[in-house]
């Protein structure tokens, strides 16, 4: 869970669009506010007469940035996955642009199991889940890897540029590609089913993406770290030596804006032992 914004303005404007939205969805407010990253996103548990008990998530973006791959990400992902796939069922959506910004709405099946963290970055020590939520995970990846899709959440061209700046070596040429839910970290999983959360990023990406991302995130907790590789063997194989170092590429990346430095130092460690 992420703070509010810092901007007054921005958190007012965000709080009323989520009202509006309320009204438009027919739902009314039936648990506290959870704000995303950034205050890009709120969220709350709400409660509606056609579904029942609900989650609401509002998404803001400037007016010309409301479009592309994390815009209609969820509603896609809904379209190919919703009756295949363990994750929150989407009801309804709206969307609403004034003063410069728009948002969408989305109206999805409530969820009442805690996610295995409240960071995307597995605490030490965390628990590992038994074998069948380890089983569930990767018939699901399994399901969406097969996937067809014409959306992209990793590109070559992307991968020789970064590779080499963050890594200092060669971007590796990746030869394998498939579907992924591209953000899989333990605070988009539960901890009883799995349900996997979050879609706004699925697409294309080197074989074995899902998975070396979890590891990624999970490399302070050994434990859960092992049973990664356990149940994904993909990622001993070139295919996953590649996607491995793209996620570290991303993740080292993403720290050099602030995100998660506590990480870096196991993701150099990771990164040494794929040479």
């Amino acid at each position: 869970m992420y703070s509010p914004p810092t901007d007054s303005a921005d958190r007012q404007r965000m709080t009323e669009a989520f009202n509006r939205a309320m009204d438009e969805l027919g739902a009314t407010v039936d648990g506290p506010e959870v704000w995303g990253w950034f205050g890009r996103t709120l969220s709350a548990r709400v409660r509606c007469q056609k579904f029942g008990r609900c989650w609401l998530r509002l998404v803001s973006a400037p007016e010309d940035k409301a479009t592309g791959k994390t815009w209609e990400g969820n509603a896609l992902a809904a379209e190919h996955f919703d009756a295949t796939v363990t994750k929150p069922a989407l009801y309804a959506s709206a969307e609403d642009t004034r003063s410069g910004y728009s948002y969408r709405a989305e109206l999805s099946q409530y969820v009442s199991e805690d996610v295995c963290s409240a960071s995307p970055v597995l605490s030490p020590g965390a628990a590992v889940p038994p074998g069948a939520w380890w089983a569930s995970l990767r018939a699901d990846l399994d399901t969406v890897a097969k996937a067809s899709t014409d959306r992209v959440a990793v590109r070559q061209e992307w991968a020789d540029r970064s590779v080499p700046r963050f890594l200092n070596r060669p971007a590796p040429q990746i030869t394998e590609w498939e579907t992924a839910h591209g953000d899989m970290h333990p605070a988009n999983l539960t901890a009883g089913t799995p349900y996997l959360l979050d879609w706004e990023g699925f697409g294309t990406a080197p074989v074995g993406y899902d998975p070396a991302m979890l590891l990624a995130y999970s490399l302070l907790a050994p434990h859960f770290a092992e049973r990664v590789r356990e149940t994904f063997p993909v990622l001993d194989t070139e295919a996953g030596r590649v996607a491995q170092i793209i996620v570290i590429t991303e993740l080292m990346q993403s720290a050099s804006r602030g995100d998660h430095p506590e990480l870096v130092p196991a993701l150099r460690a990771l990164a040494e032992g794929l040479a």
